[in-house]
């Protein structure tokens, strides 16, 4: 029998952290217990992602794993993030005792990695990097051709046009994109979130809200759970309802 090591999966909602779930699930050295999540305590919602906290907590459920949450206060500096972050990786080692390991969907950004990495090691955890270096133009089509489907939620409107906000991350959406703009967004173009795909038991019907620029930058779109079923993302085509 292979040993397997167990690892907790930083969560963020998006499309990267669903490629990363589905290396280390098709991987037989990983078992992945849970995903962890920060979320921004006044909004309810993810950090930087701006995706609502029920609809983060309905992946969860979709995907099969218990969902960990970090909780943070804004605004909020480093210092008090690390604690909070610090504190949920306690917290999960109250239920996975010998627990060590958190996996990220990072790509190639080596000051993000060497910040997560000096970060965890305090605390005596390691990090698992099952993206690193891969070519993102590869990648994306792959997430694209696996069935996996997601919409951007918000744009950084200095490096892309707001207009992109709220579109569904497709083929169109690639061939679109200006060439100085990474197709997975890693240099924080565009964020998404993930409503579809082989590794959701039930695919997340979702209502879209109303886009609104915050801090002079950033275009945020807003989803919602659809109150009347959960069923699907939306129909071929049209991935969303619109409000």
């Amino acid at each position: 029998m292979n040993h397997q090591t167990q690892t907790l999966l930083a969560w963020s909602g998006g499309k990267d952290c669903l490629m990363a779930l589905a290396r280390l699930r098709a991987d037989p050295a990983w078992d992945v217990v849970g995903l962890l999540t920060t979320v921004t305590r006044p909004f309810d919602r993810v950090a930087m992602h701006g995706i609502r906290r029920d609809v983060v907590q309905a992946q969860a459920r979709a995907i099969g794993l218990p969902l960990i949450e970090c909780m943070i206060d804004w605004p909020s500096g480093n210092e008090a993030y690390e604690a909070a972050h610090a504190d949920a990786l306690e917290r999960t080692r109250v239920r996975w005792p010998g627990l060590s390991h958190c996996a990220f969907g990072d790509l190639f950004l080596e000051d993000v990695r060497a910040y997560r990495e000096r970060q965890l090691s305090r605390d005596g955890w390691h990090g698992v990097f099952p993206l690193w270096g891969e070519d993102t133009q590869r990648l994306s089509r792959e997430f694209i051709a696996g069935g996996h489907r997601a919409v951007l939620t918000c744009v950084d409107t200095t490096q892309l046009d707001g207009a992109f906000s709220g579109r569904e991350y497709d083929a169109a959406l690639l061939a679109d994109l200006p060439q100085s703009v990474d197709p997975c967004g890693e240099r924080g173009e565009f964020h998404t979130l993930s409503c579809d795909g082989p590794l959701f038991a039930q695919t997340l019907r979702l209502r879209r809200g109303e886009s609104v620029l915050r801090e002079g930058r950033f275009r945020y779109t807003d989803f919602a759970l659809d109150d009347r079923t959960i069923e699907s993302c939306a129909p071929r085509g049209s991935p969303l309802d619109s409000q």
